[in-house]
């Protein structure tokens, strides 16, 4: 029973084991012929190990067995005058090379070793980032509520006072914070529920929403319509981190663009452009690392976290997509690229664009 299961763990082993054990026998029955059959031996115990990586004693153990076994062989026929004197001579020479390339196979064993535990201390290390951020998000929501609760009834009884305004400002400002550390903690998990939205109602959606927030020279142009396989919630976020970007870059009367068509191969592109101040060229490999910013602002116009556009990079990546940046002559262009499988129609026929120059109550607004 043993036996059956050893050939079942190690079918390899035991298919060489019948190889080589027929080569040898080629060896002895025909003498003259016997270092063909003998490299085949030694050829294929390389392959095998190569395959394998036995342990040290397995290897020594099986290397001592084919060394005798052909080195016996050959030192027969050399005795009876069938083989030359110098035949003997490949033994060693053979097992030479199958201990050089034993030697590298161990190093790079140890190598893979090396890197899987590197890995690994690196995935635990972003699961317990990736925990802290929940966690950390989902503790702070409490308080934040409660103070919000407090302030906006002693703004009920003193109605004048700016500190307050202030005060409440700043808990908005923590709230979008907690809401981002937490969507950033979904996405690296994987919690994302696509369904079916339609591209031009919720791009035309989002554009009004925000045209009526931010006195910009607007425009809205969609070559395309259909039904895209997204996660609601999260594409509008990560569309609003570039817009409130966008708005936080430029000056009343800036033009914004909201944009999408098809990229050729049946996904989507989304994109957000400005004619604001742009991204310096230094910034822009690191532009959507987290905490990342492209200037050293901490003003409170232009100040923020650095989370918005970490946060269009991880949902695009929860939608095996990406996200690029391009800077323009004048300001910059985001885009987020949504993949083939994401796409559900694409309609030929493009959608008249709607712009304007709304400059309307309203200020921009913060990124955080």
């Amino acid at each position: 029973m043993r036996a059956i299961g050893w050939l079942r763990r190690n079918p390899l082993e035991a298919a060489w084991a019948v190889f080589a054990a027929a080569n040898w026998a080629a060896m002895i029955a025909w003498p003259s012929w016997e270092t063909i059959p003998f490299h085949f031996v030694w050829i294929s115990l390389t392959i095998v190990y190569g395959i394998r990586t036995w342990s040290m004693r397995t290897m020594w153990s099986v290397l001592s067995v084919v060394i005798l076994a052909t080195g016996t062989s050959i030192l027969s026929d050399a005795f009876s005058g069938e083989q030359l004197w110098g035949e003997l001579f490949e033994v060693p020479l053979m097992s030479a090379m199958f201990l050089a390339m034993v030697w590298h196979a161990q190093r790079r064993q140890v190598a893979l070793a090396e890197v899987q535990g590197v890995a690994e201390m690196r995935a635990s290390l972003l699961e317990r980032q990736e925990r802290f951020l929940h966690d950390a998000s989902h503790e702070l929501r409490t308080p934040v509520t409660i103070a919000r609760g407090h302030l906006e009834l002693l703004r009920r009884e003193q109605p004048d006072a700016p500190e307050l305004d202030v005060a409440l400002d700043e808990l908005g400002r923590m709230e979008r914070i907690v809401e981002r550390l937490l969507l950033l903690a979904k996405s690296e998990q994987q919690g994302f529920v696509f369904e079916e939205i339609d591209v031009e109602a919720f791009l035309s959606d989002l554009f009004i929403r925000w045209s009526e927030v931010a006195p910009r020279a607007w425009r809205l142009d969609v070559d395309l319509a259909g039904r895209l396989l997204a996660d609601t919630e999260a594409l509008r976020n990560a569309l609003d981190a570039l817009l409130e970007n966008a708005v936080k870059y430029t000056d009343p009367g800036d033009a914004v663009e909201v944009a999408a068509h098809a990229d050729g191969t049946g996904g989507v592109v989304i994109e957000v452009s400005d004619s604001g101040a742009g991204v310096p060229r230094d910034a822009l490999p690191r532009i959507f690392d987290r905490w990342a910013r492209a200037d050293g602002a901490r003003t409170r116009e232009r100040g923020g976290a650095g989370l918005g556009l970490a946060i269009v990079a991880a949902v695009a990546r929860a939608h095996g997509g990406r996200c690029s940046v391009e800077p323009q002559s004048r300001g910059t262009a985001f885009r987020l690229h949504l993949p083939v499988r994401a796409a559900v129609v694409h309609a030929p026929n493009p959608t008249p664009a709607a712009e304007g120059d709304l400059a309307g109550a309203g200020q921009g607004l913060a990124l955080s």
